[in-house]
């Protein structure tokens, strides 16, 4: 495999699933003997350098922690790059590519929710969104995506060549997300305030395709009859007025705790100790969040909505995204240990399907379809 340059510089620092997605690759690829180079922000110099100890690491200008100065960046600089440390292949793990780059390059679309349901997104978060893609979709010379609904969404809505679209799923880290001890789901509870309720888990932002205000309507109607009613957590950011109404509903005997970002150490004990991870997504790309939940050992609840089944597949249970259906599907997992018991068994068994060695040999495909 010639040297392919991974620009990892659009990677945030809030350790999210395009976080774990980008280290989780570049870790496998250089443990798969790629011939890799890393482009990132300084402050992940040194992470990337322990993730791929074999590969070039190399730091842009400090002014790339500013979008606006990252895509210019990324247009003029990262050529120039790519040439001076050899590279026969670029991959823009992130929507946004160099259109003039002098060599291929591969670009990751991760989901096409910006056109088919804009209404859940910012409009300047939409309308970048969508120019990126349509920019992968016509000068990329492959694109790479997370799901067989993702393609077949890129197909649809923007007739997009099927013939230079690569699946590749995303992995997990079963070392990181893996059933939690149990003194690691105490320590979590502790530092949630819960004092050992059990409680239903929600992880990821609180924005409107998460369909948390639904979520959050579906759990009170089916805990609000229980003597003593687990807790509902909603771990993440992105403030959101629809959510803060919907809390502003639940009744004072049900509780609902919003603790923001939690530390990423603490994930597998969050997960792994809920009762019911809930994820009652209007569509997700992948659905990396129900695939860590799986392999922590948690019953999920999700729904059938694009990529999400080819994460659970039987592992799981499925409720239709309104109220009433998320109501019927919190309640029959909560009255129900023993269902509990055999999905947290399937989803861990389904999990380790998806590693990320299996995800760099696919990422390592499309490279060599690229350059060819």
């Amino acid at each position: 495999m010639p040297r392919v340059l991974v620009d990892a510089a659009a990677v945030p620092a809030d350790r999210g699933a395009l976080t774990r997605y980008v280290d989780g690759l570049i870790s496998a690829l250089d443990r798969a003997g790629v011939d890799l180079a890393v482009a990132c922000q300084r402050a992940d110099t040194e992470r990337y350098g322990h993730l791929a100890p074999s590969a070039r690491v190399v730091a842009g200008p400090v002014s790339i922690a500013h979008r606006a100065s990252r895509l210019a960046w990324e247009q003029n600089a990262l050529p120039i790059l790519a040439k001076r440390v050899g590279a026969k292949v670029i991959h823009a793990p992130y929507y946004s590519m160099p259109i003039a780059a002098g060599v291929p390059t591969v670009a990751t679309v991760h989901d096409v929710s910006w056109f088919t349901e804009p209404a859940h997104h910012s409009q300047d978060k939409a309308s970048f969104f969508r120019s990126a893609t349509r920019t992968a979709i016509r000068h990329a010379a492959r694109v790479i995506v997370p799901s067989k609904a993702t393609r077949d969404e890129l197909v649809r809505v923007l007739s997009a060549d099927s013939t230079r679209l690569d699946v590749a799923y995303h992995g997990v880290d079963t070392e990181r997300f893996r059933r939690p001890r149990a003194d690691e789901i105490r320590r979590v509870s502790a530092r949630l305030g819960l004092r050992a309720q059990p409680y239903v888990a929600f992880l990821g932002a609180l924005e409107p395709r998460k369909n948390v205000p639904n979520l959050i309507r579906g759990f009170v109607r089916a805990v609000e009859n229980l003597p003593n009613p687990p807790a509902l957590v909603l771990a993440g950011g992105v403030h959101d007025d629809e959510v803060d109404a919907a809390v502003g509903e639940v009744p004072a005997s049900i509780r609902v705790v919003r603790p923001g970002y939690l530390a990423f150490a603490d994930l597998p004990g969050f997960l792994g100790g809920a009762l019911v991870a809930a994820f009652p997504s209007r569509g997700e790309g992948f659905g990396m969040a129900v695939l860590e939940a799986m392999a922590c050992g948690a019953p999920v609840l999700t729904t059938h909505r694009t990529a999400l089944p080819e994460v659970g597949g039987d592992a799981v249970a499925y409720t239709e995204p309104d109220v009433d259906g998320i109501a019927r599907g919190l309640e029959t997992l909560l009255t129900s240990p023993d269902q509990r018991e055999q999905l947290a068994s399937a989803a861990r068994a389904r999990a380790g399907e998806f590693t990320w060695e299996a995800s760099a040999e696919a990422h390592m495909v499309s490279y060599q379809r690229a350059i060819e």
